[in-house]
């Protein structure tokens, strides 16, 4: 990922964060006709691992999971709140016209070898973990328990689990931090006045990035 100085996410706990707030991944993996990308929800382990390891599933019958090897690379895309950003909220339109439009996003890149996992409990405990973490929060939560035991038992032969040893991390935050002060005031406002809760998220993002800049004026 292009990563430049001002837009680079490298705190390692932000990292994780960002994975377990957007668990849907985009995995991109290596095949014998070329890349195969899959959406995915993966659990995040963190303490297996120097950097954590993912766990997800894939129905049996995708036939991805065969074309694993012991060294091919997988990539898995998590992103965040994004938004256009017009140069309408930028002061510097009327000041000079030297403004163009951009996207604002976050984005996490997950580098590691994925691995298959044929195993029932292992996969069980996967699942267990993947729903809690979404239930959470529910008047009344639904565990993977309330389903008879024949029907679970029925979709756990339909699924393999993977498994992918984190190796690599890599992050960017672009949230206007390469556009001048007032502009990036102006960016806010903006996003602010948008419907929608990607546009008052990414708003938030500008704004802590303005409050951490040192070139901010105090």
């Amino acid at each position: 990922m292009y990563l430049p100085p001002c837009h680079r996410l490298s705190d390692h706990g932000a990292l994780l964060s960002h994975i377990e707030a957007h668990p849907l991944g985009a995995w991109v993996v290596g095949g014998g006709g070329g890349l195969v990308a899959n959406h995915l929800p993966f659990v995040l382990d963190r303490d297996r691992g120097p950097h954590g390891t993912l766990m997800g599933h894939v129905a049996r019958a995708n036939g991805v999971w065969r074309q694993l090897g012991a060294d091919t690379p997988s990539v898995v895309l998590f992103q965040g709140p994004q938004a256009y950003i017009t140069p309408g909220w930028y002061p510097g339109k009327a000041a000079h016209g030297q403004v163009v439009p951009t996207w604002n996003y976050v984005a996490v890149h997950v580098h590691g070898r994925a691995r298959v996992v044929e195993d029932r409990t292992w996969t069980l405990d996967m699942l267990n973990r993947l729903t809690d973490a979404q239930e959470a929060g529910r008047a009344t939560p639904w565990r993977v328990g309330d389903a008879p035991a024949a029907y679970i038992d029925q979709m756990l032969r339909a699924v393999v689990g993977i498994e992918i040893p984190i190796d690599r991390l890599e992050g960017r935050l672009k949230a206007s931090q390469d556009e001048a002060m007032p502009d990036r005031l102006g960016t806010v406002a903006g996003l602010q006045a948008e419907p929608g809760d990607e546009a008052r998220a990414m708003a938030a993002l500008v704004m802590d990035a303005l409050r951490t800049d040192p070139r901010r004026p105090r």
